[in-house]
């Protein structure tokens, strides 16, 4: 958890220090911006090519090998005096990331009974979605008191911490004896629906997520104080929707994953058709910001029972999905802004949130019709 929470705060934090690390480098915002862009996408490109080709090493020793990436490019980019050099340690964490998600899963899982695992995701999980609650704005209210470089370089520190307790603790082992090193019920045409569900799900989720803040302004009418305070409100929304469905994920990981896209759904389009009234347009925003966290959740909750091949090579291309839908979703929102404004986003992504329902659903009408068929 305390990784997973490093690694998520590491990857955000230009969110909150553009302005600084832009006049500290003399550099414009747009190009520190790239330094989350190019974050997601080496994370999208990277997580399965990774996972293939670590995929006999030990996972202790995978594990604190990322760590180590993790403590020595946060100590570079505290240190560096030049955008490239501060580029090329963000790729360096990104590189490390894409292999976390995909090792990170299993291991954990793998220390428990199968009963309990989507309680395991749920709790790391919530880690990751704390990094957005409290890591991010407390490192960008240290990063104003003092210089950007300070808040980048506690990482290291938090990393150091995991990597030594992993180390000492942490048995070795051969990657396929691990108790989670494959699925509980593989099945191979939900492996294929799940990333394909996510993906088109979180491809709808940024297009619109990523100028949540300009709709705010400028559809709803709040003003700039009032818009900060709604983004932490989302982020606490996501931190409660992963906390309630990891409770439940155990019991219900079917309907759990449908639920969370179909919510996304519903807070997009009712962003859309009725952002205008900030009673609705805050209670739709709670609604997306509730369903963001749980859906990656669910999908790799998913990729731990349905793999029909290793888990860790699952939850890499599953990881690797989301990415690109990530930053497929922020292009194209960027696409529909100047065409239908900033509400035309919010309906497009609806839209691919309502496809994605349509993709889990589809599938399970198609094995309940399939006896039907067969007979």
């Amino acid at each position: 958890m305390l990784a997973a929470f490093t690694f998520n705060t590491a990857e955000n934090l230009p969110v909150g220090l553009l302005e600084l690390i832009s006049e500290s480098l003399r550099v414009s915002v747009s190009a520190v911006g790239l330094l989350v862009t190019g974050y997601g996408v080496t994370v999208a490109l990277a997580s399965l090519p990774l996972a293939h080709v670590m995929r006999a090493v030990p996972r202790r020793r995978v594990l604190t090998g990322l760590l180590a990436a993790l403590v020595v490019s946060s100590l570079v980019a505290a240190s560096a005096t030049s955008y490239w050099l501060l580029l090329a340690a963000r790729l360096l964490t990104a590189l490390a990331q894409a292999l976390f998600w995909a090792v990170m899963g299993p291991v954990a899982a793998g220390l428990f009974a199968p009963e309990v695992r989507g309680r395991v995701i749920g709790a790391l999980s919530v880690a990751g979605s704390l990094a957005l609650v409290l890591g991010v704005p407390a490192a960008t209210w240290l990063g104003r008191r003092s210089d950007w470089q300070v808040p980048v370089a506690i990482p290291a520190a938090l990393g150091l911490v995991a990597l030594v307790t992993i180390a000492v603790l942490l048995p070795t082992s051969r990657p396929e004896e691990e108790r989670a090193a494959h699925g509980t019920n593989p099945d191979a045409p939900r492996f294929g629906t799940v990333p394909a569900a996510g993906t088109l799900s979180a491809t709808g989720a940024f297009a619109g997520d990523t100028y949540i803040v300009k709709f705010l302004g400028h559809v709803s009418g709040f003003p700039p104080s009032t818009v900060s305070a709604l983004f932490v409100a989302f982020g606490v929304a996501c931190l409660a929707g992963v906390s309630i469905t990891g409770a439940l994920l155990d019991r219900f990981p079917r309907a759990a994953l449908t639920t969370a896209v179909a919510t996304q759904a519903v807070g997009m389009l009712g962003l859309y058709a009725a952002g205008t009234g900030q009673v609705a347009a805050v209670a739709f925003l709670v609604l997306m910001g509730g369903a963001l966290g749980p859906v990656f959740m669910t999908t790799q909750n998913e990729m731990l029972r349905c793999a029909p091949g290793r888990t860790d090579i699952a939850l890499a291309a599953n990881s690797g999905a989301y990415n690109a839908g990530i930053a497929a979703g922020a292009a194209l929102g960027g696409l529909v802004l100047p065409l239908a404004d900033v509400r035309g986003a919010f309906l497009v992504g609806g839209l691919l949130s309502v496809g994605a329902c349509a993709v889990l659903l589809g599938e399970r009408l198609l094995l309940h019709h399939a006896p039907e068929l067969a007979a």
